[in-house]
């Protein structure tokens, strides 16, 4: 006798529920209301169990507004997923963006439990929202799903969104706790659902990144024993493979695609034994409709949103748009210039460093809305000002410079920028400087002119500067950041000091000083 079991996968949803971008009202192929089209597909040919892999609630304007402005209301991301008939998340980083109060809410209102063995109460070592692992039972087979989180979250996270967890290393706790459930539980499929990526190319084995620790995947199927099914996420990569016998799956990010893993049971007189186990990746495209019981359960929420992104709040006298993100990365520029002014007048200092966080920044149109903000600005940063060195600052800017490369005397982005995710948010631009990078110079040796008030900086002077909490916290490779001193802490989101910014002096002057560029 054989059953088979439909596992389907989500991950990296950052609250994305219409097929929506929020940038214009253009349709795309994403959100949770396609992939709920295709979950019902999928329930109508057989069993299916429905698992989520983490960042479910934070990352569109959609949770934004929810956060922001209207936490007292059930979160519609939450209203979703119990509707869709998700049977369990994992914790992803970015569930503590908005703090503890709100995710304990979010545990509160899911009909779903929340799984994570990685993290953990500090003073009791044992799971802090519940459940590491559930049991399911489909056709009488016991299928074990244990969740697993990224260890890296402390290098992210705000201190007071996490005060009172650890966050154990996800390898080892991961193996502590597949050999328990085996024993404990004796399951007859057993699937680790792990918010964290691949440090290594799948097929070669060779390191794609530094081995920090943030992303293990690559060695959890090299020691793991008796694991049938790997989820990852973490990386927005679109990943279906078959590595030590393992099905490894990613489904990309915002709804893109719906992962999938057929698993085929044949019964023995020992029980259910897997037979196959197939991994598989289902495009969310045009052709999709989207699930219009998904549509109209936060429809009024959706519309309230939408309103909310329309609101004009400002004007900018000039240009600010941007119409090629190299160019915006080669050369001081009116966009990148105000949001760093807009730093320095939060935190009160005269330096200050950001970044163009993706290709798709359209920059700012005359009349400023939120929609243009969150369009710009789509990360929840908060702001830190910490103490650096001199040396500090021209380790900060090699490591920046390491963004470009020469190809055919033409300067391009280092692909390791781009693949296996892009990283266009991990090179800084800064004001309050003059500096220039020449690309043709070695790596390392990049930085050739670096002054500050006209005058060459002192490598063992220290400047207070301001950046997102992200950056400060060293992210990016940025090591010299770690374990500077904090000078002010600034618990307000950007896209929010950006609005406060524009609305009190109503009309914004495009400037530019052209402080730094890039040359060959």
């Amino acid at each position: 006798m054989q059953t088979e079991i439909h596992v389907l996968v989500t991950s990296d949803i950052h609250g994305y529920v219409y097929p929506t971008t929020y940038r214009d009202h253009t349709e795309e192929g994403l959100g949770l209301a396609k992939i709920s089209t295709l979950v019902k597909q999928k329930r109508a040919e057989g069993n299916v169990l429905l698992l989520d892999n983490g960042d479910l609630i934070q990352g569109s304007p959609l949770t934004y507004y929810h956060a922001k402005y209207k936490q007292d209301e059930p979160n519609p991301i939450i209203k979703v997923a119990n509707h869709i008939g998700y049977q369990s998340s994992v914790f992803g980083n970015h569930e503590f963006n908005y703090g503890r109060e709100y995710l304990n809410k979010v545990v509160e209102q899911a009909d779903f439990p929340w799984l994570s063995a990685t993290v953990v109460d500090q003073n009791t070592g044992k799971p802090a929202f519940g459940k590491p692992y559930i049991i399911k039972e489909i056709d009488g087979a016991k299928i074990a799903v244990l969740g697993v989180t990224t260890q890296f979250i402390p290098n992210w996270e705000e201190s007071r969104n996490i005060q009172g967890l650890d966050f154990p290393d996800a390898l080892e706790t991961t193996k502590k706790w597949v050999a328990s459930i085996r024993e404990s539980e004796r399951p007859d499929v057993m699937i680790v659902s792990y918010h964290g990526g691949f440090e290594r190319d799948l097929k070669t084995g060779e390191p794609t990144e530094r081995l920090t620790g943030e992303n293990e995947g690559y060695q959890m199927l090299q020691e793991l024993e008796g694991v049938d099914v790997l989820i990852t996420g973490h990386q927005h990569r679109t990943i279906a493979e078959k590595v030590n016998d393992i099905a490894v799956v990613q489904p990309s990010n915002n709804g893109q695609v719906l992962g999938e893993v057929k698993l085929t049971l044949e019964q023995t007189v020992e029980g259910w034994k897997v037979k196959q186990v197939l991994p598989n990746i289902i495009e969310v495209d045009d052709g999709i409709e989207a699930d219009k019981e998904v549509l109209d359960l936060i429809s009024d929420f959706e519309a309230a949103t939408q309103q909310w992104l329309d609101s004009p709040i400002g004007k900018i006298e000039g240009d600010m748009t941007i119409d090629d993100p190299l160019q915006t990365r080669l050369q001081d520029n009116p966009l990148i210039e105000f949001i760093n002014k807009v730093q320095m007048d939060a935190a009160g200092v005269d330096i200050a460093n950001t970044a163009l966080f993706n290709n798709e920044s359209p920059g700012f149109r005359k009349d400023v809305t939120m929609r243009d903000i969150v369009s710009n600005y789509v990360y929840p940063n908060t702001l830190n000002v910490i103490r650096i060195s001199g040396k500090d600052i021209k380790d900060a800017l090699e490591q920046s410079a390491k963004y470009f490369q020469l190809v055919d005397g033409e300067i391009t982005v280092n692909p390791s920028f781009v693949e296996p995710k892009p990283q266009h948010y991990n090179y800084d631009m800064w004001e309050g400087i003059d500096y220039q990078l020449k690309i043709s110079n070695p790596v390392g040796e990049r930085v050739i002119k670096l002054e500050y008030h006209g005058s060459p900086i002192d490598p063992d002077k220290q400047y207070d500067v301001v950046m997102n909490n992200y950056r400060a916290g060293g992210a990016g490779d940025y090591d010299m950041y770690q374990g500077k001193p904090l000078i002010k802490d600034i618990p307000v989101d950007m896209t929010e000091l950006i609005a406060d910014y524009i609305v009190k002096r109503k009309t914004i002057k495009a400037t530019c000083d052209h402080n730094w560029k890039v040359t060959i």
